[in-house]
């Protein structure tokens, strides 16, 4: 048993390093004989533990942040998952979503294992998760990340960090298009297209539809002569309904997505989008 006595200053130093609780400090620094760093490891395995213990968890609720960098050619979606909304509302788990964020957008970082092995506060983000998970006994990951890069990067947090939507247009920002661009992210939160357009729906899911409107008007008896035409309009309705641009524009149902990005810029169009969601 270690004879090394712990003062409270040591207990509270390492508190304000790692965010653990005063007795999981103390008890730290007494199994490490006041080794600082030592008691750090300790800790950190501890997370490791827990996490190990409930990996088979659910963690479905969390934050998602979602940033563009300032010249507006870059974006990330960081979807920071835990077990329960009582973390997932507390302001210091909200602002380690942000800090994450942040890392990942000044390093413009493409794919999660890459955010996870990225330093932030002088540790890798997995350390730094593994000391939150000791610190509050729960499962804590990054559990999506999501990347757009282009002419215009434009991103929008909705729900109260439930969830973010990264919109990347055909053009550079300006004041115009950074308006539009806000306002179809805030389109793609409300009504969760499918696709930009037609041609980003696979046949497969337009065969399915044509197939299931045909079921449906063999059952209420139609002529088959008309049958091929209801299915293809069943197929024009679903595309208009859920692809983005055939959309009617929610603050403006005379003009569809399409018609509402020309009204910016002649040419503006969506290039590509992401919604990130908590699952």
């Amino acid at each position: 048993m270690s004879t090394v006595t712990i003062t409270a200053a040591e207990v509270n130093k390492l508190r304000q390093e790692t965010g653990a609780g005063i007795m999981d400090c103390k008890k730290a620094l007494t199994e490490t004989n006041g080794d600082f760093e030592a008691a750090i490891d300790y800790l950190r395995k501890k997370g490791a533990k827990i996490a190990a213990n409930r990996s088979d968890r659910e963690a479905n609720e969390g934050v998602v942040v979602a940033l563009t960098s300032e010249d507006g050619k870059f974006g990330c979606a960081v979807n920071l998952s835990s077990e329960t909304d009582f973390v997932a509302k507390n302001e210091d788990f909200i602002n380690l979503a942000k800090s994450i964020a942040d890392v990942a957008l000044a390093g413009r970082i493409k794919t999660v294992e890459e955010l996870n092995n990225a330093q932030l506060d002088g540790v890798t983000i997995k350390d730094k998760l593994l000391d939150t998970v000791a610190k509050i006994g729960e499962k804590i990951e990054v559990k999506k990340y999501e990347v757009l890069e282009g002419e215009g990067v434009v991103s929008y947090i909705h729900m109260g960090y439930r969830m973010g939507v990264l919109v990347q247009l055909n053009k550079a920002l300006n004041d115009e298009i950074t308006t539009a661009g806000k306002d179809v992210a805030m389109q793609i939160a409300a009504m969760n297209p499918v696709a930009i357009d037609a041609s980003g729906v696979s046949d497969e899911i337009k065969d399915r539809e044509r197939a299931i409107a045909r079921e449906k008007a063999i059952a209420a008896g139609k002529p088959e002569n008309i049958l091929d035409k209801i299915a293809e309009g069943a197929v024009n309705t679903m595309l208009k309904e859920n692809t983005l641009l055939p959309q009617p524009f929610v603050k403006d149902g005379s003009k569809t997505v399409e018609q509402y990005l020309k009204t910016a810029e002649k040419d503006l169009t969506v290039v590509s989008f992401k919604r990130v969601t908590l699952s």
